[in-house]
């Protein structure tokens, strides 16, 4: 939900650590429709990178309640840098880079997918 509305994407999970680990490596394209989602549980902080991953992607740092804590826009392709969540999250959603600023999403708004409690009708 941004405040041009509600934006629907269709979004694999990344619910099992080896599923975590391979994330969106090896991929060479990635609609603004689609994406994918980290869930992780407790809220903590959470590290991601970009090796083996072939295109930029945004990725969505997420709090425990769907609230957007911070977005890493347009990462570098192969990169081992490090990217910090900043602040304690529950999940990370990756989407194509730019995808963020072309859907109008940014930090506080929020996220609507049952992990966070909430259905995308909510």
């Amino acid at each position: 939900m941004t405040a041009s509305g509600i934006h629907a994407l269709d979004v694999e999970i990344a619910a099992t650590p080896e599923k975590q680990a391979l994330g969106l490596m090896y991929r060479t394209r990635l609609p603004d429709t689609k994406g994918m989602l980290f869930p992780y549980g407790q809220p903590r902080e959470i590290t991601m990178w970009m090796r083996n991953t072939y295109i930029p992607l945004d990725m969505v740092f997420i709090r425990a309640d769907g609230t957007v804590h911070r977005i890493e826009a347009r990462t570098e392709p192969l990169s081992e840098r490090i990217i910090a969540s900043e602040g304690d999250v529950s999940a990370v959603l990756e989407i194509a880079g730019g995808a963020a600023e072309r859907l109008g999403l940014k930090p506080g708004d929020k996220i609507r997918h049952p992990f966070f409690g909430s259905t995308p009708s909510q």
